[in-house]
């Protein structure tokens, strides 16, 4: 049995002010915190899913115990994607907005010739039309621990909206595809450390 390890770190920063302002505001690291989390999947069914939150409410870390996909000759078709829904509940100061603006994967992926492995998170605030998408790709033959870095174009950020606490929706998956039934693999996401950043909403025009 494989634990995927997911982690999440709140990182307050500032965002520049306009000239002629000396001071820069940066949220109070005491007013933001993460208070609940909701999940399911067929990577993460419940009861499947351990999690911890740190004592200051700025990071967590999720343990998955089921979340691996697999194909080749006697694996059910379901086996070839699984997928967790991950619901946070941030709470933070008004006047501010964050959004995520890296993910780092860690993982073992092991793919015969022939199979093509993806794994994937979508975050979006619920209520919200826009959406970010980081993902990274493999080909196989393969075989072997990975870590990707992704980082989200700025153009493609989705910011938190300004004057309200909206949750946070992550749609992570694996997902294998194969150009024959006898070739198989698995892939799987040890770790997900995706971070946070806090911006002054006033700052930005269009809030």
């Amino acid at each position: 049995m494989f634990a995927k390890i997911f982690t999440l770190a709140l990182a307050a920063t500032a965002y520049a002010l306009p000239a002629g302002n000396a001071a820069v505001v940066s949220p109070d690291p005491s007013q933001v915190s993460i208070k609940g989390i909701t999940y399911g999947g067929s990577g993460c069914p419940q009861g499947s899913l351990g999690s911890f939150i740190s004592a200051d409410r700025q990071t967590f870390t999720l343990i998955f115990d089921q979340y691996v996909a697999s194909i080749g000759p006697g694996v059910a078709i379901a086996q070839n994607r699984k997928n967790c829904q991950l619901n946070l509940d941030l709470r933070y100061p008004g006047g501010f907005q964050y959004s995520i603006f890296s993910t780092v994967y860690r993982g073992y992926v092991s793919l015969d010739a022939g199979v093509n492995g993806l794994q994937s998170s979508t975050f979006y605030f619920s209520g919200e039309p826009g959406q970010t998408t980081t993902s990274t790709t493999f080909k196989g033959p393969i075989d072997g621990n990975y870590e990707a870095v992704d980082n989200v174009d700025l153009t493609s950020t989705v910011w938190s909206p300004c004057g309200a606490s909206a949750a946070l929706n992550i749609n992570s998956q694996v997902r294998l595809t194969a150009n024959s039934s006898t070739v198989s693999g698995l892939i799987t996401d040890d770790s997900i450390d995706g971070k946070i950043t806090f911006v002054v909403g006033v700052q930005w025009q269009k809030c």
